[in-house]
């Protein structure tokens, strides 16, 4: 079996996709699988079963970047295409069957809609595939030596990021004699670009027990990092959904954006959100979603760390 499968630009979009494609691997035994994803998420997919090439979409003008990817599809016959992009590029392909995505809907998980594309219920939820590569690499820069705590501190939009500040004392509280996480490590994770984020929180924590991943490691190797941590508190944002679907218990922060409709997925996770609802920060934001700073404010460290430890006891009984 030929199988097209057409995902995300953003990463988080296509971290959510994985629970589809996993279903259909796992559906159809060696099957042979083309993925197609935007260039920030296309190294998510390196280690999919089965895989034959992933093909990388950088956006043109015009729309050409579509009229590229079918030069490159349409010398096959595929016995699947799926496109989640609403391209209808699935209907210009030789293809035995074709599953494309429709119009999104607001009120519900993606993750759900996704599934209901085949009919799922439950749908599949997230995963990662990784190599051996990425679980050296990580044993390396997250070495055994007790709990460690991962913060993701960044976000692609200023709104939806919560103060460094909040963050460092998020740490402090979870990791005191006293808390839920007492003596852990603390992980920050973001992208190279998101070093100005990221940087005031690792200033904050002690020297000795600071491990900095910031712009060091690829997406799966930071799915490898994560999955040797206890918990992971990070900002709406695809490090977040990656979190998730590599099994870490992950709490979500959110504020602007809607939990009801990205809120993490995975096998233990939860989400605390801002005193404010979305529509309330929304109406701060101006053309474009431009805003002067963050709309997390109405979060509180306090709220942020009892939903932490909550989550903590939840996972540990589980």
């Amino acid at each position: 079996m030929r199988l097209l499968f057409i995902t995300a630009t953003r990463i988080g979009d296509a971290v959510l996709s994985t629970g589809l494609l996993r279903h259909l691997t796992e559906a159809n035994p060696g099957a042979r699988v083309t993925v197609a994803a935007g260039r920030l998420a296309a190294p998510l997919f390196e280690a999919v079963p089965g895989l034959d090439r992933v093909l990388v979409i950088d956006k043109r003008a015009f729309r050409l970047h579509w009229l590229e990817l079918w030069r490159q599809t349409a010398p096959h016959r595929w016995d699947l295409a799926v496109d989640l992009r609403a391209s209808m590029i699935a209907y210009l392909l030789p293809a035995r069957r074709r599953l494309v995505a429709g119009r999104r809907a607001a009120d519900r998980h993606r993750v759900e809609e996704l599934g209901a594309l085949l009919d799922l219920d439950p749908a599949p939820m997230p995963t990662v595939w990784l190599a051996p590569r990425h679980e050296d690499a990580a044993a390396r820069l997250v070495p055994d030596g007790g709990p460690v705590l991962a913060l993701g501190p960044a976000a692609n939009w200023l709104g939806k990021q919560w103060r460094a500040e909040r963050f460092a004392e998020l740490a402090d509280q979870l990791t005191r004699e006293d808390g839920a996480l007492a003596g852990a490590r603390v992980a920050v994770l973001a992208a190279a670009h998101e070093r100005a984020q990221a940087q005031p929180v690792i200033d904050a924590l002690p020297a000795e027990r600071a491990i900095d991943l910031v712009g060091t490691v690829d997406l799966l190797t930071a799915a490898a990092c994560l999955r040797r941590c206890r918990l992971f508190v990070g900002n709406d944002s695809g490090l977040m959904h990656l979190a998730a679907a590599a099994g870490v218990p992950t709490l979500g922060l959110f504020g602007p954006s809607p939990e009801w409709r990205y809120g993490p997925r995975g096998r233990c996770t939860a989400y605390v959100r801002t005193a404010e609802s979305v529509a309330e920060l929304v109406a701060h934001a101006g053309p474009e979603g431009q805003v002067a700073g963050t709309l997390m404010d109405g979060l509180a460290v306090a709220d942020a760390a009892e939903a932490a430890t909550a989550l903590l006891r939840r996972a540990q009984s589980a």
